[in-house]
């Protein structure tokens, strides 16, 4: 069952939206909470008028239960999220609006099991 929690779209993944920047603000911060018992190991952005992911996010970075990592620099726009977990698994949250001077994003095992529960 863990291994097809995170496939599919995930309409559940809620994201807190801080509020609109101003003109002046170009980038966002974001700060990724993981609430659920799966650890968080890639994470891609696509602007949603684009079709491919840019880079890991992530890194080397693993995002493990009740850890945290914030982003910097990402440019307001709206974007689609894939996220990988430990078992290569993915999910994918559509239309996502990025653009807010402080932003947190937690993803919880009911968000997660919603990736499930929209790919059967």
């Amino acid at each position: 069952m863990r291994s097809t929690l995170l496939r599919g779209a995930a309409a559940l993944l809620t994201f807190a939206c801080a509020g609109a920047a101003s003109a002046e603000k170009l980038d966002s911060k974001i700060t990724l909470v993981n609430h659920s018992h799966w650890a968080i190991h890639e994470m891609y952005f696509s602007s949603t008028a684009n079709e491919e992911w840019g880079p890991d996010q992530l890194g080397k970075h693993t995002i493990r239960t009740g850890d945290n990592f914030t982003l910097t620099g990402i440019p307001c726009d709206k974007y689609d999220v894939r996220l990988v977990d430990e078992d290569g698994d993915e999910c994918v949250v559509q239309d996502v609006a990025i653009c807010a001077d402080r932003e947190s994003w937690a993803i919880t095992d009911k968000d997660l099991l919603g990736c499930q529960a929209a790919s059967q």
